[in-house]
């Protein structure tokens, strides 16, 4: 298992639990309303409070993947994001971008300043392995999703979905290696709620530990204000499932995540530490 994350400027420590805070730059995010999508200053102004308040890196995205998503055209997506990306590469923060299409990569890249890149497809857009390749030291995400963000939550089926996560996100995995990609730049998401129902997602969860087991690298993990949540706690307000979200976050943990992808820093982050001091991960990581 991968004790670091090589990701652009920074080898990210993974010893200890790292925080990724959102900033959405979509007017249509499930989880805020487009509440930071309205100009590139209120963005960035987000970006720093979650940064005060722990986050270790900066999650930008600038198309919303929500079940039944519209489509947002790619130049869509770069006008949105490129004036933050340009700020942030100034900051001396690992910048994760949040995209699935090559062509925002490739700009993006070029432009400067992103040490990550977060894909729900697991770069199965054309030419997204070969860019990357071609990268020396840029982090990559892979996150497994069945169908796509329009069409995903139609009635998911498996047989055995951790099985089958695994078998997808090694299969990618190994795609990206046999092109040249170092696995010590590659992290993996299970994809909770990408085409996955509840009994899917408290499955993945539970078994954690197993798939980080199956795939040998670690884990980024994004269960925050998601449906799962609403689901598990009655709470229909995306914006106010904060503390199922640390909940969840906190399981995640003690199963072995390395990364948490969440909304509420300061609450994740002083949940993350409260828990550590008090010795919960002291019987080899497992949950007590």
């Amino acid at each position: 298992m991968n004790t670091h994350w090589q990701s652009g400027r920074f080898n990210i420590d993974l010893s200890q639990p790292k925080i990724m805070g959102i900033v959405n730059l979509t007017p249509d995010s499930f989880s805020d309303g487009g509440a930071y999508s309205q100009n590139a200053r209120t963005a960035l102004n987000h970006a720093e409070r979650l940064l005060q308040e722990g986050a270790d890196i900066l999650d930008i995205g600038g198309e919303s993947t929500r079940p039944g998503a519209d489509y947002v055209p790619p130049e869509t997506e770069w006008a949105r994001v490129a004036p933050v990306l340009k700020e942030l590469a100034s900051w001396n923060v690992p910048v994760s971008l949040d995209t699935r299409r090559t062509t925002v990569m490739q700009r993006a890249l070029e432009q400067g300043g992103v040490d990550i890149i977060n894909d729900v497809s697991a770069l199965s857009d054309d030419g997204a392995v070969e860019l990357l390749a071609q990268q020396p030291a840029t982090g990559i995400c892979l996150m497994h999703m069945r169908g796509l963000p329009a069409t995903m939550q139609n009635n998911p089926q498996y047989q055995d979905v951790v099985a089958e996560v695994a078998r997808y996100l090694n299969g990618r995995a190994a795609v990206c290696t046999a092109a040249g990609i170092a696995r010590r730049r590659i992290t993996l998401d299970p994809g909770f709620g990408f085409g996955k129902n509840l009994q899917h997602n408290t499955a993945l969860m539970r078994h954690l530990r197993s798939l980080m087991q199956q795939t040998g690298l670690p884990l980024l993990i994004g269960v925050s204000r998601k449906r799962m949540i609403g689901e598990l706690t009655g709470e229909a307000d995306a914006a106010a499932r904060i503390h199922g979200s640390v909940a969840a976050a906190l399981a995640a943990v003690a199963r072995g995540a390395q990364i948490l992808r969440v909304h509420d820093v300061k609450a994740t982050a002083d949940a993350v530490k409260v828990w550590q001091a008090l010795g919960v991960f002291e019987d080899g990581g497992q949950a007590v």
